[in-house]
Protein backbone atom coordinates (compact mmCIF):
# COMPACT_ATOMS: atom_id res chain seq x y z
CA UNK A 1 0.00 0.00 0.00
CA UNK A 2 2.92 2.61 0.44
CA UNK A 3 4.16 2.08 -3.24
CA UNK A 4 3.63 4.96 -5.33
CA UNK A 5 2.10 7.41 -2.82
CA UNK A 6 4.30 10.04 -2.92
CA UNK A 7 2.00 12.02 -0.27
CA UNK A 8 3.11 9.90 2.77
CA UNK A 9 6.69 10.92 4.19
CA UNK A 10 7.87 10.05 7.80
CA UNK A 11 10.08 12.55 9.39
CA UNK A 12 12.36 10.76 12.73
CA UNK A 13 9.34 8.37 12.46
CA UNK A 14 6.66 10.74 12.93
CA UNK A 15 3.58 9.96 10.53
CA UNK A 16 2.51 12.93 8.88
CA UNK A 17 -0.49 13.04 6.40
CA UNK A 18 -4.16 14.35 5.72
CA UNK A 19 -5.61 17.39 6.31
CA UNK A 20 -4.51 20.29 7.36
CA UNK A 21 -1.78 20.34 5.62
CA UNK A 22 1.60 20.71 7.57
CA UNK A 23 5.36 21.07 6.40
CA UNK A 24 6.86 17.39 7.00
CA UNK A 25 9.72 17.29 8.74
CA UNK A 26 11.39 15.92 5.73
CA UNK A 27 10.02 18.49 3.53
CA UNK A 28 12.08 20.83 6.41
CA UNK A 29 15.19 18.37 5.93
CA UNK A 30 15.22 18.85 2.06
CA UNK A 31 15.45 22.09 2.35
CA UNK A 32 18.33 22.33 4.64
CA UNK A 33 20.87 20.27 2.42
CA UNK A 34 23.08 22.81 1.75
CA UNK A 35 24.08 22.78 5.45
CA UNK A 36 24.34 19.13 5.39
CA UNK A 37 25.71 16.51 3.27
CA UNK A 38 22.78 14.16 2.68
CA UNK A 39 23.06 10.17 2.39
CA UNK A 40 20.22 7.72 1.44
CA UNK A 41 19.92 4.38 3.45
CA UNK A 42 17.79 2.05 2.15
CA UNK A 43 16.42 -0.28 5.12
CA UNK A 44 17.57 2.01 7.26
CA UNK A 45 14.45 1.21 9.65
CA UNK A 46 16.19 -2.09 10.35
CA UNK A 47 19.16 -3.79 12.84
CA UNK A 48 21.86 -2.47 10.86
CA UNK A 49 20.75 0.12 9.19
CA UNK A 50 19.13 1.96 12.39
CA UNK A 51 22.74 1.79 13.90
CA UNK A 52 24.41 3.04 10.65
CA UNK A 53 22.01 6.48 10.71
CA UNK A 54 22.54 7.18 14.10
CA UNK A 55 26.81 6.91 13.20
CA UNK A 56 26.19 9.16 10.31
CA UNK A 57 24.23 11.79 12.12
CA UNK A 58 26.81 11.86 14.55
CA UNK A 59 29.65 12.70 12.01
CA UNK A 60 27.80 15.44 10.98
CA UNK A 61 25.44 13.82 7.62
CA UNK A 62 22.09 13.65 7.54
CA UNK A 63 20.27 9.96 7.01
CA UNK A 64 17.40 9.91 4.66
CA UNK A 65 15.89 6.35 5.37
CA UNK A 66 14.30 4.96 2.65
CA UNK A 67 12.16 1.47 3.62
CA UNK A 68 9.30 -0.26 3.05
CA UNK A 69 9.14 -1.13 7.23
CA UNK A 70 8.18 -5.22 6.18
CA UNK A 71 10.80 -6.03 8.58
CA UNK A 72 12.01 -2.44 9.90
CA UNK A 73 10.61 -0.48 12.84
CA UNK A 74 9.62 3.42 12.17
CA UNK A 75 10.32 3.97 15.59
CA UNK A 76 13.93 3.24 15.26
CA UNK A 77 14.45 6.08 12.42
CA UNK A 78 15.16 8.96 14.53
CA UNK A 79 17.96 10.78 12.71
CA UNK A 80 16.64 11.92 10.07
CA UNK A 81 13.28 11.73 8.00
CA UNK A 82 12.18 8.21 6.99
CA UNK A 83 10.36 7.93 3.16
CA UNK A 84 8.37 4.88 3.20
CA UNK A 85 8.74 3.03 0.01
CA UNK A 86 10.49 -0.10 -1.93
CA UNK A 87 13.56 0.21 -4.01
CA UNK A 88 11.09 -1.78 -6.33
CA UNK A 89 9.24 1.84 -7.29
CA UNK A 90 12.17 3.54 -9.37
CA UNK A 91 10.06 6.90 -9.70
CA UNK A 92 10.10 7.24 -5.51
CA UNK A 93 13.64 6.08 -5.58
CA UNK A 94 14.61 8.41 -7.79
CA UNK A 95 12.52 11.58 -6.63
CA UNK A 96 14.17 11.09 -3.46
CA UNK A 97 17.57 11.25 -4.84
CA UNK A 98 16.86 13.95 -6.29
CA UNK A 99 14.91 16.17 -3.48
CA UNK A 100 17.37 15.62 -0.69
CA UNK A 101 20.31 16.52 -3.08
CA UNK A 102 21.69 12.55 -1.97
CA UNK A 103 25.70 12.57 -2.42
CA UNK A 104 26.00 9.12 -1.61
CA UNK A 105 24.23 6.01 -0.89
CA UNK A 106 24.44 3.07 1.99
CA UNK A 107 22.40 0.37 0.80
CA UNK A 108 21.10 -2.52 3.33
CA UNK A 109 17.50 -2.98 2.32
CA UNK A 110 17.67 -6.80 1.77
CA UNK A 111 15.88 -10.44 2.88
CA UNK A 112 18.49 -12.28 5.23
CA UNK A 113 17.79 -15.41 6.66
CA UNK A 114 19.59 -17.78 4.85
CA UNK A 115 17.04 -20.96 5.41
CA UNK A 116 14.34 -18.87 3.70
CA UNK A 117 16.50 -18.16 0.91
CA UNK A 118 16.72 -22.10 0.13
CA UNK A 119 13.04 -22.39 0.51
CA UNK A 120 11.78 -19.39 -1.51
CA UNK A 121 15.40 -17.79 -3.60
CA UNK A 122 12.99 -16.23 -6.11
CA UNK A 123 11.69 -14.02 -3.26
CA UNK A 124 15.67 -13.14 -2.52
CA UNK A 125 16.28 -12.79 -6.43
CA UNK A 126 13.64 -10.19 -6.85
CA UNK A 127 14.00 -8.52 -3.66
CA UNK A 128 17.68 -8.51 -3.01
CA UNK A 129 18.66 -8.63 -6.76
CA UNK A 130 16.33 -6.80 -8.85
CA UNK A 131 15.58 -4.33 -6.12
CA UNK A 132 19.11 -3.73 -6.12
CA UNK A 133 19.46 -3.22 -9.92
CA UNK A 134 16.55 -0.31 -9.65
CA UNK A 135 18.30 1.18 -6.89
CA UNK A 136 21.60 1.79 -9.47
CA UNK A 137 19.49 2.55 -12.52
CA UNK A 138 17.93 5.42 -10.22
CA UNK A 139 21.31 6.43 -8.80
CA UNK A 140 22.90 6.61 -12.36
CA UNK A 141 19.81 8.79 -13.38
CA UNK A 142 20.24 11.38 -10.84
CA UNK A 143 23.83 11.42 -11.01
CA UNK A 144 24.97 10.02 -7.38
CA UNK A 145 28.02 8.27 -8.07
CA UNK A 146 29.00 6.63 -4.28
CA UNK A 147 27.27 3.60 -2.45
CA UNK A 148 28.28 1.74 0.24
CA UNK A 149 26.82 -2.18 -0.05
CA UNK A 150 26.10 -4.32 2.47
CA UNK A 151 27.70 -7.61 1.30
CA UNK A 152 28.07 -10.51 3.61
CA UNK A 153 30.62 -13.65 4.15
CA UNK A 154 27.98 -15.50 2.94
CA UNK A 155 29.63 -15.12 -0.58
CA UNK A 156 32.58 -17.13 0.28
CA UNK A 157 30.46 -20.06 1.39
CA UNK A 158 32.95 -22.73 2.86
CA UNK A 159 36.45 -21.32 3.33
CA UNK A 160 39.61 -22.65 1.84
CA UNK A 161 41.33 -21.52 4.58
CA UNK A 162 40.60 -19.32 7.79
CA UNK A 163 40.86 -16.60 8.47
CA UNK A 164 39.30 -15.44 5.42
CA UNK A 165 40.77 -12.53 3.21
CA UNK A 166 39.10 -10.38 0.23
CA UNK A 167 41.13 -12.64 -2.07
CA UNK A 168 39.40 -16.07 -1.43
CA UNK A 169 37.12 -17.72 -3.48
CA UNK A 170 33.74 -16.51 -3.31
CA UNK A 171 31.32 -19.70 -3.72
CA UNK A 172 28.20 -18.97 -1.94
CA UNK A 173 26.38 -22.17 -0.71
CA UNK A 174 23.31 -20.60 -0.33
CA UNK A 175 20.57 -18.52 -2.15
CA UNK A 176 21.11 -15.56 0.26
CA UNK A 177 24.61 -15.53 -0.05
CA UNK A 178 24.39 -15.64 -4.23
CA UNK A 179 22.77 -12.45 -4.14
CA UNK A 180 24.92 -10.91 -2.21
CA UNK A 181 27.69 -11.64 -4.98
CA UNK A 182 25.29 -11.08 -7.67
CA UNK A 183 24.97 -7.25 -6.45
CA UNK A 184 28.53 -7.19 -5.87
CA UNK A 185 29.27 -8.53 -9.42
CA UNK A 186 26.91 -5.75 -10.46
CA UNK A 187 28.31 -2.76 -8.95
CA UNK A 188 31.83 -4.02 -10.48
CA UNK A 189 30.47 -3.34 -14.45
CA UNK A 190 28.60 -0.71 -12.97
CA UNK A 191 31.62 1.14 -12.23
CA UNK A 192 33.33 0.17 -15.09
CA UNK A 193 30.44 1.21 -17.47
CA UNK A 194 29.45 4.14 -15.36
CA UNK A 195 31.91 5.23 -13.16
CA UNK A 196 30.14 4.65 -10.50
CA UNK A 197 32.32 4.11 -7.10
CA UNK A 198 31.65 1.74 -4.35
CA UNK A 199 32.60 -0.10 -1.02
CA UNK A 200 31.44 -3.84 -0.96
CA UNK A 201 31.45 -4.68 2.97
CA UNK A 202 31.55 -8.61 3.81
CA UNK A 203 30.40 -8.49 7.16
CA UNK A 204 30.58 -12.05 9.05
CA UNK A 205 28.28 -11.73 12.40
CA UNK A 206 26.65 -8.83 13.37
CA UNK A 207 25.65 -8.56 17.11
CA UNK A 208 24.94 -6.70 19.81
CA UNK A 209 22.97 -3.05 20.46
CA UNK A 210 23.49 0.69 21.22
CA UNK A 211 25.63 1.21 23.53
CA UNK A 212 23.34 4.01 24.54
CA UNK A 213 20.48 1.31 25.10
CA UNK A 214 18.58 3.13 21.40
CA UNK A 215 18.70 0.86 19.26
CA UNK A 216 18.78 -3.19 18.98
CA UNK A 217 17.68 -6.41 17.02
CA UNK A 218 14.67 -6.65 16.45
CA UNK A 219 13.88 -9.41 13.92
CA UNK A 220 10.26 -11.47 13.72
CA UNK A 221 11.24 -14.28 13.97
CA UNK A 222 14.61 -14.31 15.20
CA UNK A 223 17.44 -16.59 14.19
CA UNK A 224 20.26 -14.81 15.25
CA UNK A 225 22.59 -16.68 17.93
CA UNK A 226 22.84 -14.06 20.95
CA UNK A 227 19.50 -12.84 21.56
CA UNK A 228 18.52 -16.64 21.40
CA UNK A 229 21.00 -17.72 23.70
CA UNK A 230 19.83 -14.21 26.02
CA UNK A 231 15.98 -15.28 25.90
CA UNK A 232 17.02 -19.09 26.93
CA UNK A 233 18.58 -17.00 29.95
CA UNK A 234 15.66 -15.48 30.81
CA UNK A 235 13.21 -18.02 30.21
CA UNK A 236 11.71 -16.83 27.15
CA UNK A 237 12.15 -19.55 25.01
CA UNK A 238 13.28 -23.57 26.70
CA UNK A 239 16.33 -23.74 25.68
CA UNK A 240 18.83 -23.14 23.20
CA UNK A 241 20.13 -25.74 20.56
CA UNK A 242 23.98 -26.47 19.94
CA UNK A 243 23.71 -27.56 15.99
CA UNK A 244 27.20 -29.73 15.89
CA UNK A 245 29.07 -30.47 18.78
CA UNK A 246 32.01 -32.55 16.42
CA UNK A 247 33.32 -30.08 14.12
CA UNK A 248 37.12 -30.05 13.90
CA UNK A 249 37.14 -26.87 16.57
CA UNK A 250 39.16 -26.35 19.97
CA UNK A 251 35.36 -27.28 21.59
CA UNK A 252 33.81 -29.38 18.67
CA UNK A 253 31.30 -26.69 18.01
CA UNK A 254 30.73 -23.95 15.05
CA UNK A 255 32.83 -21.05 15.47
CA UNK A 256 32.51 -17.37 14.01
CA UNK A 257 33.58 -13.90 14.35
CA UNK A 258 31.28 -11.35 16.23
CA UNK A 259 31.76 -8.18 15.14
CA UNK A 260 29.67 -5.41 17.27
CA UNK A 261 26.86 -3.51 15.11
CA UNK A 262 27.77 -0.32 15.88
CA UNK A 263 31.59 -1.27 15.18
CA UNK A 264 29.72 -2.07 11.65
CA UNK A 265 27.73 1.00 11.26
CA UNK A 266 31.36 3.30 12.29
CA UNK A 267 32.78 1.08 9.30
CA UNK A 268 30.11 2.05 6.66
CA UNK A 269 30.68 5.60 7.45
CA UNK A 270 34.34 5.77 7.06
CA UNK A 271 33.69 3.97 3.63
CA UNK A 272 31.09 6.40 2.48
CA UNK A 273 33.95 9.44 3.40
CA UNK A 274 36.31 7.66 2.12
CA UNK A 275 34.59 7.48 -1.13
CA UNK A 276 33.26 10.93 -1.27
CA UNK A 277 37.05 12.10 -0.60
CA UNK A 278 37.36 10.57 -4.19
CA UNK A 279 38.90 7.02 -2.90
CA UNK A 280 38.75 4.02 -5.09
CA UNK A 281 36.36 1.06 -4.94
CA UNK A 282 37.09 -1.06 -1.97
CA UNK A 283 36.07 -5.03 -1.15
CA UNK A 284 36.45 -5.33 2.78
CA UNK A 285 35.99 -7.58 4.69
CA UNK A 286 34.80 -6.61 8.70
CA UNK A 287 35.42 -8.48 11.71
CA UNK A 288 37.79 -9.30 14.43
CA UNK A 289 39.99 -12.00 13.49
CA UNK A 290 38.95 -13.89 16.18
CA UNK A 291 36.70 -16.49 16.45
CA UNK A 292 34.16 -17.61 18.94
CA UNK A 293 32.14 -20.93 19.35
CA UNK A 294 29.06 -21.53 20.36
CA UNK A 295 29.71 -22.85 23.57
CA UNK A 296 31.68 -19.76 24.25
CA UNK A 297 28.90 -17.66 23.39
CA UNK A 298 26.91 -19.48 25.99
CA UNK A 299 29.72 -18.84 28.69
CA UNK A 300 29.81 -15.08 27.53
CA UNK A 301 25.48 -14.90 28.40
CA UNK A 302 26.12 -17.42 32.12
CA UNK A 303 28.52 -14.69 32.97
CA UNK A 304 27.02 -11.38 31.91
CA UNK A 305 23.10 -11.86 32.90
CA UNK A 306 24.29 -14.34 36.12
CA UNK A 307 21.84 -17.23 34.77
CA UNK A 308 22.03 -20.40 33.37
CA UNK A 309 21.53 -20.98 30.12
CA UNK A 310 19.66 -24.33 29.57
CA UNK A 311 20.76 -25.36 25.98
CA UNK A 312 20.24 -29.19 24.19
CA UNK A 313 22.97 -30.47 21.78
CA UNK A 314 21.96 -32.14 18.41
CA UNK A 315 22.90 -32.86 14.96
CA UNK A 316 24.48 -30.24 12.26
CA UNK A 317 22.68 -28.48 10.04
CA UNK A 318 23.59 -29.14 6.93
CA UNK A 319 25.67 -25.84 4.79
CA UNK A 320 26.94 -24.69 8.52
CA UNK A 321 30.90 -24.47 7.87
CA UNK A 322 33.06 -25.57 10.87
CA UNK A 323 34.55 -21.73 11.17
CA UNK A 324 33.86 -18.42 9.75
CA UNK A 325 36.55 -15.77 10.87
CA UNK A 326 37.54 -12.65 8.86
CA UNK A 327 41.04 -11.38 8.27
CA UNK A 328 40.39 -7.70 9.32
CA UNK A 329 43.59 -6.09 8.20
CA UNK A 330 42.65 -4.45 4.89
CA UNK A 331 39.67 -2.55 6.42
CA UNK A 332 42.54 -1.25 9.23
CA UNK A 333 44.45 -0.26 6.67
CA UNK A 334 42.32 1.18 3.82
CA UNK A 335 39.98 2.75 6.14
CA UNK A 336 41.99 3.04 9.64
CA UNK A 337 38.63 1.32 11.28
CA UNK A 338 38.99 -0.95 14.42
CA UNK A 339 36.33 -2.97 16.23
CA UNK A 340 36.11 -0.97 19.74
CA UNK A 341 33.36 -2.89 21.10
CA UNK A 342 33.60 -6.30 19.64
CA UNK A 343 34.72 -8.07 22.97
CA UNK A 344 32.72 -11.28 23.67
CA UNK A 345 31.14 -9.67 26.77
CA UNK A 346 30.72 -5.97 25.68
CA UNK A 347 28.19 -7.68 22.86
CA UNK A 348 26.43 -10.01 25.43
CA UNK A 349 26.09 -7.02 27.73
CA UNK A 350 24.85 -4.18 25.23
CA UNK A 351 22.45 -6.80 23.60
CA UNK A 352 21.32 -7.94 27.22
CA UNK A 353 20.67 -4.09 28.12
CA UNK A 354 18.43 -3.89 25.05
CA UNK A 355 16.51 -7.19 24.97
CA UNK A 356 15.76 -6.86 28.97
CA UNK A 357 16.64 -3.63 30.45
CA UNK A 358 14.72 -4.36 33.43
CA UNK A 359 16.93 -7.72 34.10
CA UNK A 360 19.92 -5.88 33.45
CA UNK A 361 19.43 -2.66 35.58
CA UNK A 362 18.59 -4.98 38.28
CA UNK A 363 21.88 -6.77 37.88
CA UNK A 364 23.63 -3.45 38.09
CA UNK A 365 22.09 -2.05 40.60
CA UNK A 366 22.44 -5.73 42.68
CA UNK A 367 26.66 -5.24 41.70
CA UNK A 368 26.34 -1.74 42.62
CA UNK A 369 24.96 -2.43 46.24
CA UNK A 370 27.50 -4.99 47.18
Amino acid sequence: PLRGDRRRLYGGGGFVGGPPRRKTRSEQASREFGMKRNILVTGGAGYIGSHACKALAQAGFLPITLDNLTHGHAEAVRWGPLVPADLADEAIVLETLQRFSIVGVLHFAALIEVGESMRAPERFLRNNVAGSFALLEAMRAAGVRHIVFSSSCATYGVPERVPIDENAPQRPINAYGETKLMVERALHWHEHAHGLRYAALRYFNAAGADPDGELGERHDPETHLVPLVLDAAMGARQRIDIFGTDYPTPDGTAVRDYVHVSDLADAHVKAIEHLIAGGESLRLNLGTGRGCSVREVIAAVDRVTGRKVPFRETQRRPGDPPMLVADPRRAKRVLGWEPALSDLDTIVRTAWRYRYPEAAQAAREGIAAA
